[in-house]
């Protein structure tokens, strides 16, 4: 009894560190450039060429952002060595994000050193996990470590290589690092993540994406007209940007639980279709309000995006809110029933861009109101 609660009290102590936040900093121009991507619109559609390499962009980024930040859940200390590595990371994600760009060929060397070096520093800290720790702390340490090994190994090959193979073997590795994890479950719920400090710190980088709706509500105050269509959309717009706020950080904080024990690999794997979801409302802002999209395509992104986010973050949320908080069928039928009105009027009707973020703003006010 007196080394479980020692265990409980080491994990209501564990904080985000000023050196895990100035970390992030980084990962806020790599989410802005993948964001960008999705701005590329040609008559009328963004192109499958430029939405397949917004995600190619984006699942390096939200990977090697969630390699460190797991170790410093399970292992990480706020000490010298701990702090040399994550500095040492810096350096390969500066090169990593100054090389991010649709035009892959010309930027593909630095992208590869500097992901590369970002995901080799991490197993590193991993095998050097000293065998003090308890045996089920070292041989998941040592599991992680050794197979993440294996997937940079592959990735690395890809240098061998021209044209779209060297692709192909690159995401050959790094699909193999991702779904590692997954078949290993049984080594990590040993030892299982530090839920407090894990939520945490997705709530922070989700912070992060939201920015990017703020960023773009920017960017439309730069080309309004300051008619009304133009004040009802920004007017809109940031009720939307608060609406999401709410609904979101209202459930980290109050309605899931903080006690339950897991591989965290729902919370892990959920917030890359939240993270992907809240790029595309990000860039719907921006595309909505210039019109660059034909309008079937345009209602097809901006609910798919709004549908996307829905789904991952009731999947997330339902597995880790408190039993008697969690949200009945009819609730998620209710929200589903909001969104298909919305896009059967709007294929109806053509209504102006104001009216369909109106409409979405509403969803999110409903979803929040529901789950809050």
């Amino acid at each position: 009894m007196r080394q479980i609660g020692g265990i409980l009290k080491g994990m209501a102590e564990k904080k985000v560190t000023w050196l895990e936040l100035f970390y992030d900093i980084l990962f806020v121009a790599a989410v802005s450039k993948a964001t960008h991507v999705l701005l590329h619109a040609d008559h009328g559609v963004i192109p499958i060429e430029y939405l397949v390499k917004f995600v190619l962009i984006f699942i390096p980024i939200w990977w090697g952002w969630v390699g460190q930040t797991l170790f410093i859940n399970r292992f990480g200390q706020d000490i010298f060595i701990h702090r040399i590595f994550i500095i040492l990371q810096l350096f390969f994600v500066l090169l990593m994000t100054a090389s991010l760009s649709p035009n892959f060929d010309q930027y593909y060397i630095p992208f590869f050193i500097g992901y590369i070096g970002s995901r080799a520093l991490t197993a590193m800290q991993y095998l050097m996990v000293h065998k003090s720790k308890a045996t089920h702390q070292h041989s998941t340490a040592s599991y992680l470590g050794t197979y993440f090994l294996i997937g940079i190994s592959i990735s690395a090959c890809s240098l061998f290589f021209d044209s779209w193979i060297r692709y192909v073997i690159l995401y050959m590795g790094i699909a193999v690092d991702i779904i590692l994890p997954l078949i290993g479950r049984r080594h990590l719920v040993k030892t299982p993540i530090h839920t407090p400090h894990l939520f945490e710190r997705f709530a922070l980088f989700t912070l992060i994406l939201l920015g990017e709706s703020v960023i773009s509500i920017l960017a439309v105050l730069q080309f309004s007209h300051w008619d009304l269509p133009s004040i009802l959309f920004v007017a809109f717009t940031s009720l939307l940007v608060i609406a999401i706020w709410w609904q979101y950080f209202e459930n980290v904080e109050t309605k899931v639980s903080k006690e339950i024990q897991t591989a965290g690999q729902t919370i892990i794997y959920g917030h890359l279709f939240i993270y992907i979801s809240l790029s595309m409302i990000a860039a719907s802002i921006q595309l909505l309000y210039q019109q660059k999209l034909n309008y079937p395509f345009m209602l097809i992104f901006v609910f798919g995006s709004v549908l996307l986010y829905f789904l991952s973050t009731s999947l997330v949320f339902h597995l880790y809110r408190h039993k008697h908080l969690r949200l009945k069928p009819y609730h998620l039928a209710v929200l589903l029933g909001i969104l298909g009105c919305c896009i059967t009027f709007d294929l109806i009707y053509h209504v102006p861009n104001y009216a369909i973020i109106g409409e979405i703003t509403v969803f999110f006010i409903a979803y929040a109101k529901l789950t809050t």
